[in-house]
């Protein structure tokens, strides 16, 4: 099964707002969270002009396309919701969610006080006089409720990782690189120092890189391998901009000068959606890159839970696009019960799979899904709420279906899909 591991800060833990702060979150949540994407976009700007070296941490071409703003407006709009609304959707998920995303990019306390200095300067600046004193009082307890809670939680992971804050990187030696696909490559890594640390399936870490430009930038990628002690594997698909964007600047780098005997600076292992040791039937749901935690938990099983029932349901532009195809099909056909079926949109009649490829996008409408099953999915955002709901219908209760995403987490915005 996947599951997110507990959160310790969870709500019951969090201080509720004061009396006088709920009344005033609840009559001004619904102005706030409409200016929210406004309030953020002058947050952002505002702060970097005034501390260039958060511009280290921050993911560049999230605030360029306006993911992290959208983001964060959601997380702090959901969060305020969820302390004066006991009926809301429990927010402890996304926020356990962050916390591990900050672990990984070295995020310290200290941040927090500079976030919210111009966090809270944003909201005054878009709403004006609306903003009374009573007004700013009871969001600034908010943010604090939010922020606190978030700091508990990573200083609790930083902790369990062996990880000084203040020194987030470790030293990470390139020894073999595997070209997957002409987008696709797949990094080993071995800590220049030490061993690797305990991880578990699932989890990713972030790579930082200094770009020709003088810049500073980190990425996230899954370990696509299973648990191995010496070293681990990362899968990295080359990023191509599309409608005048320009192509990533880490995924670039890494294939362009990853090679063995590169040195790269990596953070802890990382993330709260995870293989545990359930018998239960497992449902793996992935398009595009999305494969790199399925390949690991895959890997997995088939060393620890051969005889797992297992369902791998992929889609992918063609099968050459396929990244760890051979390593995946190795494992299903050493499983005793593992199946799986992909769609392609390019050439699926011509591909040599384990099972006829179906043509077009993923349709999981027909496909049988075992009994009491767990479902993780791992893809684009509008993949895997389509995906959720096709589930959803079919009986699978929503929490047996669990995700990871790559990039700023949105969901938060439409939580009912």
């Amino acid at each position: 099964m996947i599951v997110a591991k507990d959160f310790r800060a969870a709500k019951g833990i969090i201080m509720e707002l004061s009396a006088e702060s709920k009344a005033v979150v609840a009559a001004t949540a619904g102005v706030v969270a409409e200016h929210a994407e406004e309030i953020t976009r002058v947050f952002y700007p505002t702060m970097f002009a005034d501390h260039p070296e958060l511009l280290n941490v921050f993911n560049r071409a999230n605030q360029a396309i306006g993911e992290q703003p959208k983001a964060l407006a959601a997380s702090v709009v959901a969060f305020a919701v969820q302390l004066i609304d006991p009926d809301a959707p429990d927010f402890t998920p996304v926020m356990q969610r962050i916390a591990h995303k900050h672990v990984s990019l070295g995020i310290r306390a200290a941040d927090y006080l500079v976030v919210g200095r111009y966090l809270l300067g944003a909201v005054k600046t878009v709403l004006g006089d609306a903003i009374t004193p009573d007004v700013a009082a009871a969001w600034d307890e908010v943010y604090w409720l939010f922020a606190t809670t978030l700091i508990a939680e990573e200083a609790r992971l930083y902790a369990l990782g062996g990880t000084n804050p203040d020194e987030p990187w470790r030293k990470y030696r390139v020894v073999e690189r595997f070209d997957e696909s002409e987008e696709v490559v797949s990094l080993l890594l071995a800590p220049v120092e030490g061993i690797v640390p305990s991880h578990h399936t699932g989890q990713y870490v972030a790579i930082a890189v200094d770009l020709p430009d003088g810049t500073r930038q980190p990425r996230q990628y899954t370990i696509s391998s299973g648990p191995r002690g010496d070293s681990l594997r990362v899968t990295i698909k080359r990023v191509r901009g599309l409608d005048g964007l320009p192509d990533g600047q880490v995924s670039t780098w890494l294939h362009e000068n990853a090679h063995p005997g590169t040195v790269l600076d990596v953070s802890q292992p990382a993330g709260d959606v995870v293989l545990d040791e359930s018998d239960a039937p497992l449902v793996l749901v992935s398009a595009g890159i999305g494969i790199t935690p399925i390949a690991a938990i895959l890997e997995d099983l088939s060393r620890r839970q051969p005889d797992r029932t297992v369902r791998l349901f992929h889609a992918d532009r063609s099968h050459g696009t396929h990244a760890l195809y051979e390593g995946l099909r190795r494992q299903v056909l050493a499983m005793s019960d593992a199946r799986a079926q992909n769609w392609y949109e390019e050439g699926a009649e011509a591909a040599p799979t384990l099972h006829p490829a179906r043509s077009g996008f993923m349709d999981l409408s027909d496909i049988e899904v075992p009994e009491e099953s767990q479902v993780f999915m791992c893809g684009p955002l509008p993949f895997m709420q389509a995906m959720r709901r096709t589930l959803l219908r079919k009986g699978i209760p929503a929490e047996s279906i669990h995700y990871e995403v790559f990039g700023p987490d949105l969901w938060a915005q439409n939580p009912a899909d």
